[in-house]
């Protein structure tokens, strides 16, 4: 199954409308969660798939990744093509989408040589999507994780050659948190580099009763950012990094809704207070949140829990499991101030980039 080039470029009917929005001084809203998969990788896991461990194939008829294993997982136009990632932002009134690769694209799996392989293919097929439209897209990164020093090389390699602003991390990588010694250097230096980190759901272990439904989805990804954001929390990873920026995928996972048990915990068991003395509920507004929740009463209590100034726009598209009408569910959330929806959809995605879109 050959894949193939789509068309690039943007209609003269979008460009006349952004440009009749710029001149209006109306806001940019940006999306710091939009999922693709660069054409060469496509292209480069066709082939040689013993290499990346998964191959292309037509599974019920469509277009498929098909992981050792097993998994699979849908293959769009959007994932490559930026003339399509662009129509879809504008059915859903989105100006501005920071492209991440697709989870399944991390490569943790692999060796240290042909993960760095993968992580330059994938980074620099972003970069090319994102010169496509450069005033639709932006790039974000992903860098080996598995091989700390690979890592730093290539997270240096996007920031200094191609202008790379964020990265794309695992909540894991593989059986490893994220909060493990070992990564320490690799989030030092994307601190230090200024860069924010999306940290996104990985793998899920499907036993435990996750094992139908799409609970490994529903319940195994929110769960996974949970995991991460309290080994950050109570290693005290985030007293020692003072500065990073991470920003959590779908909400934030059960975080900001059980962060009274973590702050309880805190105080009465012993192994909370071995590495920090910050209380979590301190820490939680360390991190930023995607507003994907799916339920306007649930994005009102993320925001009067964390502020508005921690909740950015994030769709996750092109998959299912993402929000289609992101602005629609802001029309819904309750006494959503002016002020509160302008952070949502500018102003916190500008912080975390530093103040520049």
């Amino acid at each position: 199954m050959a894949v193939k080039a789509g068309k690039t470029g943007r209609t003269k009917a979008a460009v006349k409308k952004r440009a009749s929005k710029a001149k209006a001084g109306a806001l940019p809203r940006i999306d710091v969660h939009s999922h693709v998969i660069p054409l060469e990788m496509l292209q480069a896991i066709e082939r040689d798939p013993v290499r990346y461990q998964m191959r292309l194939a037509e599974v019920d008829g469509k277009r498929r990744i098909v992981r050792e294993g097993g998994h699979t997982f849908p293959v769009f136009e959007e994932f490559h093509d930026p003339a399509v990632k662009v129509r879809g932002m504008d059915r859903k009134g989105i100006d501005v989408s920071y492209i991440s690769p697709a989870p399944m694209v991390f490569f943790y799996w692999l060796d240290a040589d042909t993960a760095l392989a993968a992580s330059r293919v994938i980074n620099d097929g972003i970069a090319k999507m994102a010169a496509a439209c450069p005033d639709r897209l932006r790039p974000m990164g992903t860098i080996p994780m598995q091989h700390p020093d690979a890592a730093i090389a290539e997270l240096e390699r996007i920031v200094r050659d191609q202008g790379f602003r964020a990265i794309e991390l695992g909540t894991s990588v593989e059986e490893a948190a994220l909060a493990d010694p070992r990564f320490r250097s690799v989030l030092r230096r994307a601190q230090d580099l200024k860069v924010f980190i999306f940290a996104h759901p990985y793998s899920f272990d499907a036993s435990c009763g996750l094992e139908g439904y799409y609970l490994r989805n529903l319940i195994g990804n929110p769960l996974q950012s949970t995991i991460m954001a309290a080994n950050l929390m109570y290693s005290g990873a985030l007293d020692e990094l003072k500065k990073l920026k991470i920003c959590l995928a779908h909400g934030g996972g059960y975080v900001p809704y059980q962060i009274g048990r973590f702050v309880h915990g805190h105080k009465v068991r012993k192994e909370t207070r071995a590495l920090t003395r910050t209380s979590p509920y301190k820490l939680m507004r360390r991190f930023y949140y995607d507003a994907l929740i799916h339920d306007p009463k649930a994005l009102r209590y993320l925001i009067d829990q964390v502020g508005a100034d921690r909740v950015t726009l994030g769709t996750d598209a092109p998959f299912d499991m993402g929000e289609e009408a992101p602005l629609a569910m802001l029309d819904k959330v309750k006494g959503l101030t002016r002020k509160e929806r302008e952070q949502i959809c500018h102003y916190t995605a500008m912080d975390l980039l530093g103040g520049k879109p």
